[in-house]
């Protein structure tokens, strides 16, 4: 039960800070998880964010449910999960309500202007915390650093994940048996197959629709627009600027984005509405993890399978590390946002602050620096 209780006050502590997206939420678990409370090797939360690549869902909405797992079994898993996105449903609830009722939403931009340059530096730690475990060899550099000029490129992610995996299991198996006949595991894939709503379906609709989007949604929640574009704009139940509301109330709200789905079911059927999107677009990330957690162990001992992950480890960290470049691009463009990078790699690096108090700091300067420069 004390397992229980730490698993759903780490989490809920998180989703109530886990700006960023899935790469800093990622990194703030290497914090805490990792680092601070030692609930697993850094090995193993590797092979963990290695394989969630590999499934649809959020990633890092998931890598709460395995880390609960690992620290209090199969109930852990679903405390850790709820417990992570509970703030963002309630935060984005209020929004919608708020939305529904003046028809617009509350100005928090200068706050996320301060949050962005943060997360770049939470990003960076845990960058090079975790590169140090899944770059072994030179071998698998060249690999990470493949798989960072295909994402800097422009390729999709899954795809350069599971590319540079499949060529790295294939050289590793080859260089272990001095054979050029090798026989290699490939992993599962699934391949996605004005203030009113401008409709009004039941809770059911609402909820086999967001069932589907959650069952095939890849990477991160970011992608989510063109899903929920081709299902509710084009059908008629939202309008294109109600969706491009609702997503963003999923951005700048903690947590993972796709709590946008609890925005569009208010707007669709109210409160109930909002119940069945957002347990829709969740149920299948909890059964992916329930399922897929206790075969990874047994995938680390396959050789074949072994040398897959490893491969695609080091490709997940260059991921991350390239989301953290083009968001770098994107964020550091004036003085307040270098001001603000360069306190939090103070505090990140030399100060070693909680990543939470360093968010609020960012905020803050956010906030407050357009007032003094």
């Amino acid at each position: 039960m004390s397992n229980l209780k730490e698993v759903a006050t780490v989490f809920f502590k998180m989703g109530c800070f886990a700006f960023g997206g899935p790469a800093a939420h990622i990194a703030m678990m290497e914090q805490e998880v990792v680092t601070k409370r030692k609930w697993m090797s850094k090995d193993h939360f590797l092979d963990l964010i290695g394989v969630t690549n590999l499934i649809p869902g959020p990633n890092s909405t998931e890598m709460t449910m395995h880390c609960g797992h690992e620290r209090a079994g199969k109930i852990g898993l679903f405390v850790a999960g709820i417990a992570f996105i509970f703030p963002a449903i309630v935060i984005t609830a209020i929004l919608a309500w708020a939305y529904t009722e003046y028809g617009e939403l509350p100005n928090i931009k200068p706050f996320i202007t301060g949050i962005k340059p943060t997360v770049i530096a939470i990003i960076l730690s845990a960058v090079i915390t975790l590169g140090k475990k899944a770059i072994k060899n030179v071998e698998l550099g060249i690999l990470g650093a493949i798989t960072l000029g295909l994402c800097l490129a422009g390729v999709n992610e899954i795809i350069a994940l599971i590319g540079v995996g499949i060529l790295g299991g294939i050289y590793f198996n080859l260089k272990d048996n001095n054979s050029t006949k090798t026989k290699f595991l490939f992993p599962f894939l699934f391949i996605p197959t004005t203030t009113l709503a401008v409709a009004k379906i039941s809770s059911l609709k609402i909820f086999l629709i967001f069932l589907k989007v959650g069952a095939v949604l890849y990477g991160s929640g970011y992608v989510l627009f063109a899903y929920l574009d081709a299902e509710l704009v084009t059908k008629g139940f939202l309008t294109q600027q109600q969706l491009m509301d609702a997503v963003a109330a999923g951005q700048f709200t903690p947590g993972p984005v796709l709590s946008t789905a609890t925005f569009i079911g208010y707007q669709m059927n109210g409160i109930w509405g909002a119940l069945a999107a957002t347990t829709g677009i969740f149920l299948p990330s909890f059964l992916f993890v329930l399922i897929l957690n206790p075969i990874i162990p047994k995938l680390r001992a396959s050789k074949l399978f072994g040398n897959f992950l490893n491969a695609v480890n080091a490709s997940s960290i260059a991921v991350i590390a390239g989301v953290m470049i083009t968001m770098s691009i994107e964020t550091i463009t004036n003085l307040n946002a270098i001001i603000i990078l360069a306190a939090s790699l103070l505090l990140t690096f030399v100060a070693k602050l909680n990543v939470m108090y360093i968010i609020l700091i960012g905020a803050f300067l956010g906030f407050l620096l357009p007032y003094i420069f």
